[in-house]
């Protein structure tokens, strides 16, 4: 039985039955050995069974008609030595015929035959009275004793290791090296005051170097090293450490490895409550990591073994398999296995703790391993427990990764969580593609979030793809609860969907319409409803005019312009909205109704007027002039009159009107007519401040002596010294500049004369691959040794003298021919060779 706590136990336990149940109800074991393929158990009355590791029986040996003190085996299991208390001793082979008997004269507590025993050479074995006696087989197959101890009480225990044996006596323990026969150390006993027959020494080799020693209540961790040359002198060339020592809280009644960690069996007592008398109580088997002067319990367990009540200390043994941490509890009346947790275990105390996570966990990672448990079980009982825990929404989570793709499952737990009334919880997690449950599933959500939960309801159509349910269905319920709330947006919003993904897209566009739905237009471009808004255009601009003219311009072919004008022509705000950004696009596409646009801006948006009227070339100007004109539009009417050439009028207009010199001398700049000019000199002439904004700005356009010469003498004109300075500093900078422009190109004209003048300097490549341009023959001879005359211009065309023409000119000089055809230039002059 384990110990209640939270901490999962280290090993598991059962009790060996079948053959060992028959035999324990009319014997009592006395000591057992364990090998890798079987067991050996003997008995108070004389007798040794091998059994199998399930405790079925396997051989029977009747030895003696007394207590069994001790059973050893050689590795291969194929030899065994049994002593027993009226003194015999039994040496034999399972499968040979090999034996050896002896009787001595006094109880025979312990023998151990050498581990390589099948070995011919290793035929040796010790037993162990009132001395240490080994046995080697010698000549003529017969048996040499030879006292290796003696003189310190009874041995009591005897465990062989490799080259090392290792026995116990009243005194202490003691180990003897075989290859050189001396003893290497003595560890004495530490509490003497406990009867060494009662509370016997346990040894246990946890390698071939170390061994563990268990004495009433201490423990002793010894390591087997080697002495260095130089310390030998007359010493053993060994010596033994102990590298770890501590004391328990028991009497130690046996000792085994596990790992790094040592299992100790516990003989414990206590006082009872009832009469208040010491008592055996339950053996403990403990698991402990050793520490150089303590150690730290890793686990404890009290094991309910038959008969405890009565046992004591020498009557409990602990043996262990090697390569599989089996651990056998051996006492009179019972044989308790004791063996690592697997997966399998872990896992069930994780279910016992209610720990269902960790187990789904654990069961993942080891689902190659694991042979009892399942994974979607462990994860249908987590599934149930976060339920009856009322964590509904992580239940339905967890649905997601332990149902899988299991169709069953998936509707089998709907319909639980249905029954406890928690549909919206799974709704969120329910699978949506591969698996897809049956339609009625998915229906019977939705109609539970319609009866308490418009959102969501909205939510779950918006995410679930329109073909998991009956569509059909759904609208109706949709449309039976909109009777009574008809003007309800999420009801409304919510069937538009249903009736887009049952392809209703004209319903689905009224509904959008009607609730200024910011979808609408993704609706009509998506599945190109541009037929269905022709008539409900103005409905668009309404609700979104920069959309709608985008989405208009963008879908002419579909929508036309003619169309889209004729819808707004009630509302020639929204048709001038239209029309602007037509001609922002396109000048030229919406030309027919630029004379409408003139109206259109003047009444809706003046600012974008001028640059309208500037930039159509279809708008009439006379129409434009005289709305401008009605409305008293200044700008534009200049820029009008002076568009259809009447430039004295918007000067005029701009002197008269707006009062504003400097524009006055931009418009005339703009013109450039000298005449122009004289009307704003005449203009300005009796107004001081015009004739300071002339004189600051008319330099570089009119010579400022003429206005000079005009200004009436006596006539205050303000800041006209600083105009004056202007002029000439302007003066100055245009000769200035005029200088430095000629300096400029006659440098430029000079680089390009001497680089024109190197090139032709140059000479002129003629060979057998040039042609004359004129009659297309080479250009030289065959013959090399004949005169020849070649005329080659720089633009490096190539002719036979007498192919050229004659020049009917004055001049000297010839042109090429080719090139003259095109234009003279500087590079088509003559260079002429002869030979």
């Amino acid at each position: 039985q384990e110990d209640e706590s939270e901490e999962e136990p280290k090993l598991k336990y059962e009790r060996l039955s079948n053959g060992v149940t028959e035999i324990l109800q009319k014997d009592a074991a006395s000591c057992m050995t364990v090998h890798e393929k079987f067991l050996a158990l003997g008995t108070h009355y004389g007798k040794v069974y091998l059994l199998d590791v399930q405790g079925n029986i396997t051989q029977k040996f009747d030895v003696s008609p007394v207590k069994i003190n001790q059973i050893s085996l050689d590795e291969s299991g194929e030899h065994m030595g049994v002593c027993s208390e009226d003194g015999k001793v039994q040496v034999f082979g399972l499968y040979s015929a090999e034996e050896f008997h002896e009787t001595f004269d006094c109880p025979i507590k312990i023998v151990a035959v050498h581990p390589h025993f099948v070995r011919s050479h290793f035929k040796q074995f010790v037993t162990g009275g009132k001395k240490l006696l080994l046995y080697e087989r010698g000549w003529m197959n017969r048996w040499k004793p030879s006292v290796l101890h003696e003189g310190e009480g009874n041995i009591r225990n005897v465990k062989w290791r490799g080259h090392l044996i290792a026995w116990a006596n009243n005194m202490g323990v003691k180990i003897l090296d075989m290859i050189s026969k001396q003893r290497i150390t003595n560890v004495p006993r530490d509490d003497i005051s406990l009867r060494p027959d009662m509370y016997p020494c346990s040894l246990c080799w946890k390698d071939n170097l170390t061994l563990i020693i268990g004495w009433g209540n201490s423990v002793k961790i010894c390591s087997v090293k080697e002495r260095h040359a130089s310390e030998m002198r007359d010493l053993p060339n060994r010596y033994v450490e102990i590298v770890f020592q501590f004391d328990t809280e028991f009497y130690i009644s046996g000792l085994a490895p596990l790992c790094d960690q040592l299992v100790i069996l516990s003989y414990v007592k206590e006082i009872s409550e009832k009469t208040e008398v010491e008592c055996c109580a339950r053996p403990r088997l403990d698991i402990v990591q050793p520490l150089p002067e303590s150690c730290e319990e890793i686990s404890s367990d009290a094991l309910t073994v038959r008969g405890f009540q009565e046992n004591e200390c020498r009557d409990y043994h602990l043996e262990y398999s090697e390569g599989e941490s089996l651990f056998y509890i051996i006492s009179p009346r019972d044989v308790v296995v004791a063996k690592e947790r697997d997966q399998d275990d872990h896992i069930d105390w994780l279910l016992e703790k209610k720990k269902y996570e960790e187990a789904l966990m654990a069961a993942e990672i080891s689902q190659k391993t694991i042979k009892k448990h399942k994974i979607l079980d462990i994860g249908l009982a987590y599934i149930n427990h976060l339920v009856e825990k009322g964590e509904y929404d992580l239940a339905a989570r967890k649905c997601q990764k332990i149902l899988g793709k299991n169709t069953e499952l998936w509707e089998f737990e709907v319909y639980k969580f249905k029954e406890i009334g928690q549909l919206k919880a799974i709704s969120r997690y329910l699978p949506r593609r591969d698996p897809v449950l049956k339609p009625l599933i998915y229906e019977m959500v939705l109609h539970e979030f319609l009866e308490s939960d418009y959102e969501g309801f909205a939510t779950l159509i918006k995410e679930w793809p329109g073909d998991l349910y009956n569509n059909t269905i759904i609208v109706q319920a949709v449309v039976d609860h909109l009777k009574k709330d008809p003007q309800n947006r999420t009801l409304l919003r919510t069937l538009a969907e249903l009736y887009t993904y049952d392809q209703r897209y004209g319903r689905a566009l009224e509904i959008y319409l009607t609730l200024r739905h910011k979808d609408v237009f993704q609706l009509i471009h998506k599945h190109n409803l541009f037929s269905s808004i022709k008539d409900k255009i103005v409905l668009l601009m309404d609700f979104d005019s920069e959309k709608a003219v985008d989405m208009l311009l963008d879908n002419e072919d579909k929508i036309s312009i003619d169309r889209v004008v004729e819808e707004l022509e009630n509302r020639p705000e929204l048709q001038h909205v239209y029309l602007h950004k037509l001609f922002k696009r396109d000048h030229h596409k919406g030309q027919r109704y630029h004379e409408k646009q003139i109206s259109l801006y003047a009444e809706y948006d003046r600012p974008n007027l001028l640059p309208f009227l500037r930039d159509s070339t279809h708008c009439p100007l006379e129409k434009a002039l005289e709305i401008c004109q009605q409305r008293n539009f200044v700008e534009e009417t200049v820029y009008l009159l002076s568009r259809m050439g009447n430039s004295r009028s918007a000067l005029k207009m701009i002197m008269e009107e707006l009062q504003d010199v400097d524009k006055a001398i931009e418009f005339a700049k703009e013109q450039d007519d000298g005449e122009l000019w004289e009307d704003l000199i005449l203009y300005s002439i009796d107004k001081p401040p015009f004739i300071t904004g002339l004189l600051n700005n008319i330099g570089t356009h009119v010579d400022p002596i003429l206005l000079i010469h005009r200004i009436k003498e006596g006539m205050e004109i303000p800041n006209l010294r600083d105009s004056l300075v202007k002029i000439l500093q302007d003066y100055n900078l245009q000769i200035l500049l005029r200088e430095g422009c000629k300096k400029i190109l006659v440098a430029d004209s000079l680089s390009l004369l001497k680089k024109m003048h190197r090139t032709q300097m140059k000479g002129v490549l003629v060979d057998e691959e040039n042609i004359c341009e004129s009659c297309l023959s080479p250009i030289l001879p065959s013959d090399a040794s004949k005169s020849f005359n070649v005329v080659v211009f720089h633009c490096r065309h190539m002719f036979h003298k007498e192919c050229l023409p004659v020049s009917n000119t004055v001049s000297s000089v010839q042109f090429c021919n080719i090139c003259s055809a095109k234009h003279r230039g500087p590079g088509s002059a003559i260079l002429e060779m002869k030979k």
